[in-house]
Formats: C-alpha cells, structure tokens, sequence
C-alpha cells in the first residue's frame, strides 16, 4: 500500500479508502438495508490486511445498517488499525438535542467509544446556514471533542465553488473535507478549484464518487476504445483513480465496493499510485479529449448514490436515468423501453413532488427529468 500525507496533521493515510455507501446486499439494491454482513466483514478485513488504513461510513447508509456491518468488520483488533470517518446526519437534525443523540447512536452502531473523523454530512448554503448555524453544531462537535467522543471535525459537501469557499472560510478548526472528484467534475460542486483551496490552507482532502457512481469504471464503447489505444492494457477505472492520486492535493480516494473482486481491482491500483504518475500528454488527454466526449455523451449525470430514494410514487429514479441515459449512450434505446416495461417503474406517475430535487447532491432537477423520460422509454418519443 502507498501512504500519502494527511494535510497537515502529520499523520499518513492509506492511499485507498474503503467508502461504505455501497456494501454488498443480499437483494443486490446498493441502498438497502439489507447488507451482506459476512461479505462485508471478509471484503473490510481484506482491505485492511492489505494496508487500507480510513474507512468511512454515514448515519443514512444502507438504511443504518453500513455502521453496524461496519462495526462488526472491526471487531477482533481491527478497530485499531483504522482511522473511521462517520457523518453526523445534518439533514435531520430538527431539535437541539439531535446531534447528541445521532452521535451517541452512531457510536452505538460502530460498538466503539469515538470517531476519529466526525464530518457535517453534505453541507449546502441552506444546512450550513439554516441548521449549522442554527443548532450551533460547530459549537456542539468542538464539546463532543472535548468529551473525547469524537478527535476531528471536518465536513463533506454537495454544493457550488462559492459555498464551499463560504464554509471554509467561516471556521477555523477544519480537520477534513470530503468532496466529488474525478476527471468528469472539474467544475461541478467544489471542483478542483475546491480540492486546492482546501489543501492550501492545510485540510485534507479526501475524495468521494472518484468513478462517478460507475460511469468512469463501464464507460461507452466509444470512450472504452480512445483509452485502451491511448494505453493498451490499462483498465477504465485505473485511468480515474490515478488520476486522482497523481495530485498531490488528493490525500485520500473513497471507493465504495460492493464486491471482493472489485476490493482486489482498487487496492492494486493504489499500490502503483503515486504523484506524478500520469505524464502531461495523459492528463492532457484525459482533461480535454475524453472529458469533452464524454460530455457529449452523458446526458443525466447521475451517480447512482440512491439519495433520491425512496420516491413517495414508488418510482425508482436511478434505475430510470439510467436506462434512459445507456439507451442514448449505447444506441440501443429499443431493449432500454423493454426493460422500462418490464420493471414497471413508470416515471410518468411522478407528480413532481420536489422531493428528490431536495435531496439530490448532484443538483438534477429530477422530476422534469422524470416527464422527459417517460417520453423517450414509455410513450417511444425521440431523444
């Protein structure tokens, strides 16, 4: 495994991550809560004995269930080989005794005594202005610090440059971030603007979605051959992650894996990573060409992360963008409109409700997405 320096803390973190949003399930639903305990605990261990050294997990995850399969994953002396990363549930915090509670329960959940990392959960203008400050979080992590319950507090964020800029800039005692960041999202959420802006002023940057929910790992057909010419041999998603490790500013990638395989896949690109690894002619080629056709390609970017869910209609977003996006991309819309038929998860009885736009990170303006895709795949409109 290869170590990179923790922004300024002096402490030296596992290239890899092991990010559990995505933990194997019994019922195959990335977000339900019905997770694949010993699968997990042995895809953990794995990780672990192999140098993965920060894991993360969130009160939400897998329905609550990611920190208790987590928990028990660092039973038997694992625990002390590993920073945890949890997330403090911002969104729900209504009363001013709610972040003690969430915590407490969080704890409950990982069988621990404290988190080592303690992060405001996806920070957009509105949370950090209208519940941060206020329930006075800030105030309560730094008393919850104190106590020993929690060692650093930091944030992970879902909103624009500016704002990200804003909560940066608004305390002083950030000890880490949590971005989206890959080679697709140079300027989407805080970009890399907002990954050099934090680690010049000494907070570590640890990196979420790092294959956009799969899109970097399966791209298109087109996209999968200008990379296999630009370097024969060298998987999609190797191209995404050592892109991110190549820079210096990255201290930490987050991939959440759902499989053993893909835990074996991601800890041996990380044991070639390094800075500076990608020559100019591939970042060059990664920033411009594939980038752009990408672009041209994706018409929803979405990433899978299942916030959205669960829609009142009992429609199952993800699943329909991603059916209505693989039918434009692949150009094999006529077996997508099959599968939206078969599955029956007609997008035309969404009634625009609002709140998935509420909660998506990635900001889609998904119920007029929902109409749009109803047309294409249910009614056979063109795109």
């Amino acid at each position: 495994m290869k170590y990179r320096s923790f922004g300024n803390s002096g402490w030296q973190v596992s290239a890899l991550g092991f990010g559990c949003m995505r933990l194997p399930t019994y019922d195959n639903n990335p977000m339900s809560g019905n997770v694949n305990e010993e699968e997990t605990i042995k895809m953990v261990r794995y990780a672990i004995d192999r140098g993965v050294n920060f894991v993360d997990t969130a009160y939400p995850y897998h329905k609550g269930s990611s920190e208790v399969a987590l928990g028990k994953a660092l039973q038997e002396g694992y625990r002390d080989k590993v920073k945890i990363s949890d997330k403090s549930p911002v969104s729900k915090i209504k009363d001013d005794g709610d972040f003690e509670r969430y915590l407490y329960k969080q704890l409950e959940r990982l069988q621990v005594n404290f988190l080592d990392y303690y992060l405001l959960h996806g920070l957009n203008r509105d949370r950090w202005l209208n519940i941060v400050g206020r329930f006075n979080l800030l105030n309560k992590a730094e008393k919850a610090k104190q106590e020993g319950l929690i060692k650093h507090i930091g944030f992970s964020f879902h909103d624009s440059y500016p704002v990200f800029q804003e909560i940066v800039d608004g305390y002083d005692g950030w000890e880490m971030c949590l971005v989206q960041y890959n080679y697709l999202d140079l300027e989407t959420q805080a970009g890399a603007a907002g990954v050099r802006y934090a680690a010049q002023r000494g907070i570590p940057v640890a990196v979420m979605e790092p294959l956009q929910g799969g899109n970097l790992a399966f791209p298109p057909e087109p996209i999968k051959k200008m990379l296999y010419q630009a370097s024969p041999g060298r998987p999609s998603y190797d191209w995404a992650l050592q892109w991110l490790w190549d820079q210096r500013e990255v201290a930490v990638v987050l991939s959440g894996m759902s499989t053993m395989e893909q835990v074996v896949l991601n800890l041996d690109a990380a044991e070639k990573s390094a800075v500076g690894s990608l020559t100019a002619e591939e970042r060059t080629y990664l920033k411009e060409t594939i980038y752009h056709k990408f672009k041209e390609m994706i018409l929803i970017p979405c990433t899978r992360c299942y916030y959205c869910m669960p829609c009142p209609q009992q429609i199952n977003i993800p699943f329909n963008i991603n059916l209505f996006n693989n039918g434009y991309i692949y150009g094999d819309v006529q077996d997508r409109r099959k599968q939206y038929g078969i599955f029956g998860n007609d997008a035309s009885e969404c009634m625009q409700c609002g709140e998935c736009e509420d909660k998506c990170p990635q900001q889609l303006g998904v119920s007029g997405w929902m109409h749009r895709i109803h047309q294409v795949l249910g009614e056979g409109q063109p795109y």
